[in-house]
């Protein structure tokens, strides 16, 4: 039955197929994960945000409206399919003007700068090499900095999530919080 259950939510697999956006990117989602009440208090309007493993936009867009005209979304994904929907999407909406899209590997963001606040959601269990991952995002956050890091409960255990939020403060990140989001384990980080 594990291997079955592995199987149906991907597990040991390290990134997600771009055909099963359809299912964390729908108004049902948005029903359970509305970004703008998940997001509310980290991001300002001039900020300079990065989202990483940005998938086709589902946090991308709204964050790009809450950063206002001043601001910058920085949106990460190691597959061009995923940054190619956020594309079209941006442009739909009026927002391509505030989204910078980069295609990373798996052995390098692909950014320059600091962010005043980084969004990994639903991702970090994909990384081939966590600790060099989190050492790159603490590198990238300025101080003073927020990095909500949020994991899916149907896919990470809660001690692969504490390994992670480990593995996150060994990288200089202070825990801040544990907010509280739907089907997921949430650590809120910051940069001293």
């Amino acid at each position: 039955m594990s291997r079955l259950t592995d199987m149906i939510f991907f597990r040991n697999s390290h990134v997600c197929p771009r055909w099963l956006c359809f299912t964390f990117d729908n108004a049902l989602r948005r029903l359970i994960h509305k970004p703008e009440r998940i997001l509310a208090g980290y991001i300002r309007e001039g900020d300079v945000v990065l989202d990483v493993g940005a998938g086709i936009g589902f946090f991308t867009i709204p964050m790009a409206r809450m950063v206002g005209q001043t601001g910058k979304v920085i949106a990460v994904d190691i597959q061009k399919s995923m940054l190619e929907g956020i594309s079209k999407r941006s442009a739909k909406a009026g927002l391509s003007h505030r989204i910078v899209l980069r295609q990373n590997r798996s052995d390098s963001l692909n950014v320059g700068g600091k962010f005043n606040f980084i969004l990994v959601f639903w991702m970090a269990h994909e990384v081939p090499n966590v600790r060099k991952f989190m050492g790159r995002l603490s590198d990238v956050l300025n101080k003073g900095g927020k990095m909500l890091l949020v994991e899916p409960k149907c896919h990470v255990s809660k001690k692969q999530f504490e390994r992670i939020t480990e593995t996150c403060l060994s990288a200089g990140l202070v825990l801040a919080g544990s907010p509280a989001v739907p089907l997921s384990w949430a650590a809120l980080f910051s940069k001293n």
